[in-house]
């Protein structure tokens, strides 16, 4: 039996995306937990990359590693020192800070002058119905289909509502209650 690289990439991109869940749930530094966590769902990213579904490896990386990882971080950056330390909660590096991001904006407005010119407007191109194929609408169509996925689809649904609640319970004042 041989050993292929397209499982070798699996097994290593499985392994890594293993070993960083087990950091999250072992690390008593929430930084670093936060840290696994983000080196996890790009794993998971990977593993999707490799099942060749490249709308739920862009979802997942945008959504949960571009979106809930960077709240968590800043959650987690903003809140902890407030609590722990007697230092001033306000950034010393403000010169800095203005700095770059006028840099940044100057680098992004030649970026669009370059790419996207005032004077002419291009359509997009059409895509053909075979261009589709295999993609979004069938994931959709799979998503609200009876005999495939609508029973799991709803069961995480009423799972992410039954976590919410359950966060909103935890996170309320005990003399309020």
């Amino acid at each position: 039996m041989t050993i292929t690289f397209q499982q070798i990439v699996f097994i290593a991109i499985s392994a890594f995306t293993i070993i960083s869940a087990w950091i999250v749930v072992t690390n008593r530094n929430l930084f670093h937990a936060a840290i696994a966590l983000m080196a996890s769902f790009a794993g998971v990213a990977g593993l999707y990359i490799l099942l060749e579904a490249g709308f739920l490896a862009a979802s997942q990386l945008l959504v949960y590693i571009g979106a809930i990882s960077i709240l968590i971080m800043f959650a987690i950056m903003m809140t902890r020192r407030l609590m722990q330390t007697a230092e001033s909660p306000y950034n010393l590096q403000w010169k800095w800070g203005i700095v770059a991001a006028f840099l940044i904006f100057i680098l992004l407005a030649v970026l669009i002058f370059q790419t996207w010119p005032a004077d002419t407007y291009a359509a997009p191109p059409v895509q053909s119905p075979a261009a589709l194929r295999g993609s979004v609408t069938d994931l959709g169509i799979a998503l609200v289909s009876v005999d495939q996925y609508v029973l799991p689809f709803e069961v995480a649904s009423v799972l992410l509502l039954a976590a919410l609640v359950g966060a909103i319970v935890i996170a309320w004042p005990e003399d309020d209650r």
